[in-house]
């Protein structure tokens, strides 16, 4: 009987693919959410478990239902978090608030289990969901989650801006997302981030990560943004699942007044 590994490995292949990969941040912690996401044809579902409300739990059975329904998975996780989510059997992490190079190099190192060819800091478990409790365990799963698993990490701050070359270039970072609305906030324009500086800011990044070889994201909540963003070279693009169901049930609550 062929049964599938529980990690979905296609993530990091679709990041340096060059095409536009669409899909959605989603904070609400439904399973049934996820599928839906699937069954739209969503390129991807983020999981939001830095600002959503799902916990350790939730998200695994989120996961199950990706896995079932055939969504790869991102889960933004905060990195004390990011262990357990990777044992989870997540297809990619994306961590916030990444200043430096020398961040995004200590961050690969946690994603990486050490093996010989990679000298990476992450504990060895083989009895969790990632590793198919113990059914895929061993130097087969080490070498699948090294391999398969990517880092999306997260630039939201003038600090982070000046830096998106090096960040991006560091190696075993497979994207680098550009959060607007933090970096709004953080160079003084509270939630604008369509103000001239923050799109100039925005613009930076995105053509230093694409100039370097890897795949810049960036929150799109409009084909018009998106098409804007893509003109830099963001290739990864989310939008939000609550903004898209708040609209959907505002627009059902108009009808016909």
């Amino acid at each position: 009987m062929n049964i599938p590994h529980p990690i979905d490995t296609r993530l990091p292949n679709m990041l340096r693919s060059g095409r536009r990969l669409r899909g959605v941040f989603n904070g609400i912690p439904s399973p049934a959410i996820v599928e839906m996401c699937a069954f739209a044809g969503l390129d991807f579902v983020l999981f939001d478990n830095e600002h959503g409300s799902a916990g350790l739990e939730t998200t695994e059975h989120m996961l199950r239902a990706a896995r079932a329904s055939g969504i790869p998975t991102v889960v933004r996780c905060l990195e004390h978090d990011l262990a357990r989510t990777l044992d989870l059997g997540v297809s990619a992490v994306q961590i916030p608030m990444v200043d430096t190079a020398a961040h995004a190099a200590a961050l690969v190192q946690r994603l990486k289990y050490p093996t010989r060819g990679s000298p990476g800091l992450r504990g060895a478990a083989f009895s969790t969901r990632a590793a198919g409790y113990g059914a895929f365990g061993g130097t087969a799963h080490t070498a699948l989650s090294n391999d398969g698993v990517a880092l999306i990490v997260m630039i939201e701050t003038p600090e982070g801006v000046a830096n998106a070359a090096a960040i991006a270039a560091v190696p075993g970072v497979d994207a680098v997302f550009v959060g607007p609305n933090d970096l709004a906030h953080s160079m003084g324009f509270d939630n604008r981030w369509n103000e001239a500086p923050v799109q100039a800011a925005i613009a930076s990044a995105l053509k230093a990560i694409d100039a370097v070889g890897k795949c810049p994201g960036i929150l799109a909540l409009s084909p018009e943004e998106e098409d804007r963003y893509a003109a830099w070279g963001a290739r990864y693009f989310a939008s939000n699942t609550a903004g898209i169901i708040l609209k959907a049930l505002r627009d059902s609550a108009q009808y016909g007044r």
